[in-house]
C-alpha cells in the first residue's frame, strides 16, 4: 500500500500555530461525541479525547463548544461556554489532555439556523436572513419508520421559526465569543477555534446563499464577514497571546447557487488575519445534508477539501490547516507539496488513537484505517454517541485496554474462517497471548471483505491491516483447508471460533436455478477463480480461471479495473435485492456500461448503510443509470428475462394496487436470502471444550458486527 512506502515525516516535524508550539502537524478535527451531559464535559469525554492526545496527536481541537449555551445550540449534549459553571469540566479536560502530552483547542460555536435545542425551547434560530428555500429531504424515503423517528425526537417534531439577527444581538453574541475564550483560558487551554463553516451563523453571515442583509453586513463580501472578524478581532482583544485563535472556514460550499466561493473563502481568510486569526482551518460544507453530506463536511472522497486549502494558503502568512478525509499519506503530501501547514483527521482518529505514535516508531502499515463507512456520523442526526465500526472502543476508550491485556491462560484456540471477524477474532485473541490457527477453505483470506472491496475499495486497507498484524502477531493460517469437526478435533483446541459467514441462498422461485443466476457466492468464484463454477456458463469458467492464473484476480482493486475493459457478462443485468451489497453492486455494473436493473422488496434502499453514505449510494446508482423497482418480487426467471410484480403504492406509501412487468436478463444477481447459519458450531458441540460464533455466522451485521462481535468473544477468551 502507499501508506508503507510514502514519506510520512512531514507529519511528524513540529510546528507552530501563534503562541502555541505543537510536537507534529497532526491535529485532531473536530468530532461531535455526544457524551457531555447539559452542557458540562464529563469523564467519558474525557477519556476520549486523552486516549487522542495520548497516541501522539499535535494538538485535540474538540467538538463544537456552544458560546451561548443552552441558546444557539445543537444539542444538549454539546460542551456550553457560556457560565463559570463550564469551567471545571473544561480544565479537567485541559489538564488530561496536558498530562497526556498534547494541547487542547476548544471550537467555539453558534449554531444559528441548525440550533436544534431553540427549536424544542420555542426559541427562534436565530440567522442573518430568514431562509428563502428548503432542504429536499427526498432522499428521506429510503430511511426507517425507526430512524425517521429517531430524527424527529431531536426536535420534538416542532418547525423552526427565525429571527434575522439586529445590530443589538450582533454585539451580544460577539460578548458570548469573548466570555467564551475568557473561560477557555482560565480553564487552561492552549487555543480557541472560532468556526465559520459548515452554514453555523457566522457561516450564514459569509455565504451570499444565505446573507442578503441590505445594512453593513450584507452585499459585499467584506460585509458578509464582517460579523467574523469582529469576533475575531474582539477574542484576540481579549485573550492576547495566551490562546492561539484559529478560524474555520469553508474552501467551498457544494449543492447551491451562492454558496461560499473558494475564491471567496481566500479573500475571507486574509480579512480574518488581519483581524487576528492564527491560523485558518480549510473546511467544505454541502449546504444540503440529504443530498451532498458525503461532499462535505464529511467527504468521500481522499484529501478532498487539499487543493481548497492550497488557494487558501497562497492567500495568507498564517498556517492553514487541511481536513477531509486525511489520511497519513495524504496529509505528508499536502504538507510537502506546500498546500497545508498542518492536517486535521477526524475519523481516522476515531478509528485508531494511536496514529502518531504508530508513525513515529516507524511502523505506519499498523495503522487501523477507517473505512469510510459514516456508522460514527450517523449517531449525530438522533444526538447519540458515534459508534466505530472497525474500534469496537470508540465511546467506550478506558476498554481498550482489555485487548491488550494478557489472558490469565494461554489457550490454544481455531478460527475457522479468514474473513473479518475470523482475522480480527484471531488478532486480539493472538495478542493477548493465545496460540492462534485460523483455517479457511479459500485461496486468500478475507472472505466477504475481500470481495466487498471491489464496490468498496476503502475496505480493503482493513483486509490489508488484518493481514499484517496477524502476520505479526504470528497467527498461523491455513488456507485451502477444509475445516471439518474431525480435522479440528485433530487439533485438540481448547476454544473454537466459528467466522464461516452468512448463507446465500439461490431464490425459490421458478427458474432460480438457471446457470445464469448467481448468488454473491457464484459471483465471488466467478470474479476470482476460486470456488464452485459449475453449471455456468463457459465464458464466465474461463474469465475466471484466466484470471485466477494471470494473477488479475489477486487484489479487487485489480478487479475493478479490469472490468471497465472487459466484463464477460451480458448487456442486460438484474439484480434482486437492493441492500447494502444490492445497491452497490448495481452501481458497479451500471458503472462498466451494463444495462442494469434493481428489483427490491421494500421501500428502503441501502439497509444497512449509515445515513449519510446510504443516501449517496443510492443518488448515484441511479446516475449511473440503474432502473430502480421497489416494491418489486421477482416471480419468475426465464433464460432471458425476470418476470415480477410490482406494488402501486399512494402519496402516504400504502398499496392499493400491483401490476406485473418483465425486463430483459442475461445475467441475474441474487443479492438478497442472507441469514446467518453455523451449522459447524453444533457440529462441535460436545467435539471441543468451548465454541463460539462471531460475524455473519451468528448474526449479519456485515463489517461492524464481524468487528464488534470478535472484540467481544476475543476479549473474554
Amino acid at each position: 500500500m502507499a501508506q508503507r512506502t510514502a514519506d510520512l515525516t512531514p507529519l511528524l516535524a513540529p510546528g507552530r500555530i501563534g503562541p502555541v508550539r505543537l510536537d507534529n502537524r497532526v491535529l485532531m478535527s473536530a468530532m461531535d461525541m455526544n457524551l457531555s451531559v447539559d452542557g458540562v464535559i464529563e469523564a467519558e469525554d474525557v477519556e476520549h479525547f486523552v486516549s487522542r492526545a495520548a497516541g501522539g496527536t499535535g494538538m485535540i481541537i474538540t467538538g463544537c463548544c456552544s458560546v451561548g449555551y443552552p441558546a444557539g445550540s445543537t444539542s444538549t449534549k454539546e460542551p456550553g461556554l457560556s457560565s463559570d459553571h463550564f469551567i471545571p469540566g473544561l480544565r479537567a479536560l485541559a489538564d488530561g489532555v496536558h498530562d497526556a502530552g498534547s494541547k487542547l483547542c476548544v471550537q467555539m460555536v453558534h449554531h444559528g439556523k441548525v440550533a436544534r435545542i431553540d427549536t424544542v425551547s420555542d426559541r427562534p434560530l436565530q440567522v442573518a436572513s430568514a431562509p428563502q428555500s428548503s432542504y429536499d429531504m427526498s432522499a428521506l424515503a429510503d430511511n426507517t419508520p425507526a430512524e425517521l423517528g429517531r430524527m424527529g425526537a431531536v426536535t420534538g417534531g416542532k418547525t423552526p421559526t427565525y429571527h434575522e439577527v439586529t445590530l443589538d444581538d450582533i454585539a451580544e453574541i460577539t460578548r458570548q465569543y469573548v466570555a467564551a475564550a475568557r473561560r477557555v483560558r482560565e480553564a487552561g487551554a492552549d487555543a480557541v477555534e472560532i468556526h465559520c463553516a459548515h452554514g453555523y451563523l457566522l457561516s450564514g453571515f459569509l455565504s451570499r446563499a444565505d446573507n442578503r442583509r441590505t445594512d453593513e453586513y450584507g452585499g459585499s463580501l467584506e460585509n458578509r464577514a464582517r460579523f467574523a472578524c469582529e469576533v475575531i478581532a474582539a477574542v484576540k482583544g481579549a485573550v492576547g497571546d495566551d490562546l492561539a485563535v484559529l478560524v474555520r472556514v469553508s474552501g467551498r460550499e457544494f449543492g447551491e447557487a451562492g454558496g461560499l466561493s473558494t475564491d471567496e473563502a481566500a479573500r475571507a481568510a486574509r480579512m480574518f488575519e488581519s483581524a487576528g486569526a492564527d491560523a485558518i482551518d480549510v473546511t467544505g460544507w454541502g449546504r444540503n445534508p440529504f443530498s451532498n453530506f458525503t461532499d462535505g463536511p464529511l467527504p468521500d472522497r481522499l484529501g478532498a477539501f487539499v487543493d481548497l486549502a492550497a488557494v487558501v494558503k497562497e492567500s495568507v502568512s498564517i498556517p492553514v490547516i487541511t481536513v477531509g478525509r486525511v489520511l497519513p499519506e495524504v496529509g505528508a503530501a499536502a504538507i510537502a507539496d506546500g498546500k497545508a501547514d498542518f492536517v486535521a483527521m477526524g475519523r481516522q482518529l476515531l478509528a485508531d488513537p494511536d496514529l502518531v505514535n504508530k508513525l513515529r516508531a516507524g511502523t505506519p502499515e499498523r495503522v487501523r484505517p477507517c473505512i469510510n463507512c459514516y456508522v460514527c456520523v450517523q449517531e449525530n442526526f438522533w444526538d447519540d454517541v458515534p459508534v466505530c465500526a472497525v474500534n469496537p472502543a470508540l465511546g467506550n476508550d478506558g476498554a481498550a485496554p482489555l485487548t491488550l491485556t494478557k489472558a490469565p491462560e494461554s489457550k490454544k484456540v481455531v478460527v475457522v474462517g479468514a474473513g473479518p471477524a475470523g482475522l480480527e477474532t484471531a488478532r486480539i485473541a493472538a495478542q493477548r497471548g493465545h496460540r492462534v490457527t485460523v483455517l479457511d477453505k479459500s485461496d486468500r483470506l478475507g472472505g466477504t471483505l475481500w470481495f466487498s472491496a471491489l464496490t468498496t475499495p476503502a475496505n480493503y486497507p482493513l483486509l490489508d491491516w488484518l493481514r499484517t498484524e496477524t502476520a505479526r502477531l504470528g497467527v498461523e493460517i491455513r488456507l485451502n483447508t477444509e475445516a471439518t469437526p474431525a480435522a479440528i478435533a485433530e487439533l485438540a483446541p481448547d476454544a473454537v471460533i466459528v467466522a464461516t459467514g452468512a448463507v446465500r441462498d439461490r431464490p425459490a422461485i421458478p427458474g432460480g436455478d438457471l446457470p445464469h443466476v448467481h448468488t454473491g457466492d457464484t459471483m465471488r468464484a466467478l470474479m476470482t477463480g476460486v470456488g464452485d463454477t459449475a453449471g455456468q456458463t463457459w465464458y464466465l469458467r474461463v474469465a475466471g480461471r484466466l484470471g485466477k492464473l494471470t494473477g488479475l484476480t489477486k487484489t479487487p482493486a485489480r478487479i475493478a479495473a479490469l472490468t471497465r475493459k472487459i466484463l464477460p457478462v451480458g448487456k442486460d443485468v438484474v439484480v434482486i435485492g437492493g441492500s447494502l451489497v444490492g445497491l452497490e453492486l448495481a452501481e458497479f455494473l451500471a458503472e462498466r456500461g451494463r444495462n442494469v436493473t434493481l428489483l427490491h422488496d421494500n421501500q428502503q434502499l441501502g439497509l444497512p448503510m449509515a445515513l449519510p453514505r446510504r443516501w449517496t449510494a443510492v443518488r448515484r446508482a441511479k446516475e449511473a443509470g440503474v432502473t430502480i423497482h421497489r416494491h418489486a418480487r421477482p416471480v419468475r426467471i426465464t433464460a432471458s428475462s425476470v418476470e415480477f410484480k410490482e406494488a402501486i403504492t399512494d402519496k402516504r406509501g400504502q398499496v392499493v394496487d400491483t401490476k406485473s412487468s418483465s425486463v430483459p436478463a442475461s445475467m441475474v444477481i441474487m443479492a438478497a436470502g442472507v441469514s446467518a447459519a453455523a451449522p459447524l458450531a453444533q457440529r462441535l458441540d460436545g467435539l471441543v471444550p468451548e465454541v463460539h460464533v462471531v460475524g455473519d455466522a451468528g448474526s449479519v451485521d456485515y463489517i461492524q458486527g464481524a468487528i464488534h462481535s470478535a472484540w467481544q468473544v476475543a476479549s473474554a477468551l
